[in-house]
């Protein structure tokens, strides 16, 4: 095993545009080998109202998402899914970050959503701050 931070990253994905940016930069950031993958899938609940969209429709989602990822990487690094269920998304990245004992977080920033809202706010200072793992910001690959 190596000593690289990119050892066992955890990815966490939004939706699909998100994985297909996230695989982009990964594959083009990355110059060392990767020697798992986990993608994390947040299913955020509302306290007191009612959900986004259905159950169901979401965890299609998450299948497609996941499978986006598989198809990317078919020859690369062994991928784990991990879909969560959860009122706070961060909260849910980190504990699956702790779980799986990865070596970093790594993600592509988004022009809006949760992701967004993890390097625009308190959530990006949770997540650094309060992760035993280091984060790594992709850049989007144009």
């Amino acid at each position: 095993m190596t000593d690289s931070i990119m050892t066992h990253m955890v990815v966490p994905i939004a939706n699909e545009n998100d994985a297909t940016a996230t695989c982009e930069a990964l594959e083009s950031a990355i110059d060392e080998p990767i020697e798992r993958i986990t993608v994390v899938h947040v299913i955020e609940k509302r306290d007191r109202y009612p959900d986004k969209a259905p159950l169901e429709a979401r965890q299609e989602q998450a299948e497609r998402i996941f499978r986006t990822v598989e198809d990317w990487f078919p020859d690369g690094p062994p991928l784990r899914r991990e879909l969560r269920y959860g009122t706070n998304v961060v909260d849910e990245i980190l504990d699956v970050a702790e779980e799986v004992d990865a070596t970093a977080i790594g993600f592509v920033p988004q022009s809006s959503g949760r992701l967004h809202r993890l390097l625009s706010g308190r959530d990006s200072y949770r997540l650094i701050t309060e992760s035993e793992q280091p984060a790594v910001v992709f850049s989007r690959v144009d």
